[in-house]
């Protein structure tokens, strides 16, 4: 497995432009299922999730192009096959995306349980009720979910699930484009990806209203056809570079980005001592404080407030902080693997349950750590970044499902930062 070697102590300056969202993207990717026509995307971040989904477009039947970087151009029009297999959902748990679609405008589809990062439990018990709420027939064969349309269309519904669940709002707007009458979500999830998806759905020939706000209103059509849409910025990688600025004690332009899609973060990161101003409406000047950085606790919570996958790299800001801050994760139980890897970069932090508390400033050094998952990863770049001498991260194959290019981006910043391909 290909590893990061970092050699720290170097401020990161300059500029930096933000890909586009792959939480976004991946929902897109899977909605151009739901259409005969051709559907264009822009902005599409080169990442491994997106890569792997793409793929399985293909395994479907379907023709996916990239006619220039970051475009990606999908017709679907001779999808024959219904079943995503484990080889491919193996790796990513967004395959699931897939349901709702294959189910809605073909009457049927099998994918396996998907798989992913080892962060917790992300049970999919909710898209399933919701879609047997839509009049599916849905059962559990051998790993596999296995949903029937009885009627060959689903029929619209009341939807309230009982936990907000991105995925699970992303499948049932899908889903109950096509179906027979109105479906109303309730509990949905308000993350900007939300209302993303609903644009180009919109664009597609749904009729979907209240994207972005806990009710959401679909009432079903016949049939969606050709659009053109370009993914939004993706607000995690923003918010990630942020906090790269202030631990390390540069100064970065980040550019392309939607700071209305991170304000949460950016309200805590100020609390906490990061000097963030708005030269324009998608441009960020970011450094660190005259005054330096301070203990601030944060809780997780879904979208408008603070998002979990920005938990880890806060932690890693934390350790850098005068004085001692609770890190409290509500979303998922199991998304503490990084604190041990810090910890042994000279971190110190304590967890009980759900809670990290994080006493700071402490002197980092490089070690040899391990990335558990995807913001883990990235959580471990910026500590080490900031530490005394080389750190060498292992697994960093989680890092490459969300962060396009990220060796080469903070290289341009002035990092001291190579990969280390298995052969070497």
């Amino acid at each position: 497995m290909d590893k990061f070697l970092v050699r720290g102590g170097t401020p990161l300056n300059g500029k930096i432009e933000i890909s586009g969202a792959k939480n976004s993207a991946l929902p897109c990717l899977a909605a151009t299922l739901l259409s005969a026509e051709t559907v264009t995307l822009h902005n599409v971040p080169y990442v491994k999730d997106l890569i792997t989904f793409r793929r399985l477009l293909e395994d479907l039947g379907a023709t996916a192009l990239t006619p220039e970087l970051r475009t990606s151009k999908i017709n679907a029009s001779n999808v024959q096959i219904y079943e995503a297999p484990y080889e491919l959902v193996k790796t990513m748990r967004a395959s699931v995306l897939a349901l709702g679609p294959l189910l809605a405008r073909f009457g049927q589809a099998k994918v396996s349980l998907p798989g992913g990062c080892a962060i917790g439990t992300r049970p999919i018990d909710l898209h399933l009720k919701a879609f047997e709420q839509l009049g599916a027939v849905v059962s559990l064969e051998s790993g596999d979910v296995v949903a029937r349309a009885p009627k060959g269309r689903l029929v619209g519904a009341d939807v309230d699930f009982e936990k907000v669940t991105v995925t699970g709002t992303e499948n049932v707007m899908m889903a109950a484009s096509l179906a027979d009458g109105r479906t109303t979500i309730h509990n949905a999830a308000q993350e900007p990806e939300i209302d993303d998806l609903a644009e180009l759905l919109n664009k597609m020939g749904a009729r979907i209203r209240g994207a972005g706000t806990p009710t959401i209103e679909i009432d079903g059509v016949e049939a969606l056809g050709s659009a053109e849409h370009t993914i939004i910025p993706d607000r995690i990688e923003t918010g990630t570079f942020i906090v790269a600025a202030a631990i390390t004690g540069g100064e970065l332009e980040i550019k392309s980005c939607r700071p209305e899609h991170l304000t949460a973060v950016i309200d805590k990161l100020r609390e906490a001592g990061v000097d963030i101003e708005l030269l324009n409406q998608s441009t960020l000047k970011v450094r660190r404080s005259a005054s330096g950085l301070k203990a601030v606790g944060v809780t997780t919570e879904p979208h408008p407030l603070f998002p979990t996958d920005m938990q880890a790299q806060y932690m890693a800001l934390m350790t850098q902080a005068e004085g001692v801050s609770n890190v409290v994760e509500t979303i998922f139980e199991n998304r503490f693997m990084h604190a041990s890897e810090l910890i042994r970069m000279g971190a110190n932090i304590a967890i009980h349950g759900n809670t990290a508390t994080v006493t700071g400033p402490t002197k980092l050094a490089g070690a040899k750590i391990i990335a558990s998952d995807l913001r883990a990863s990235a959580s471990l770049v910026l500590a080490a970044l900031c530490a005394d001498g080389e750190t060498l991260i292992d697994r960093v194959y989680h890092i490459d499902r969300g962060y396009e290019t990220i060796v080469r981006k903070l290289r341009s910043l002035g990092a001291n930062i190579e990969r280390i391909a298995d052969s070497q």
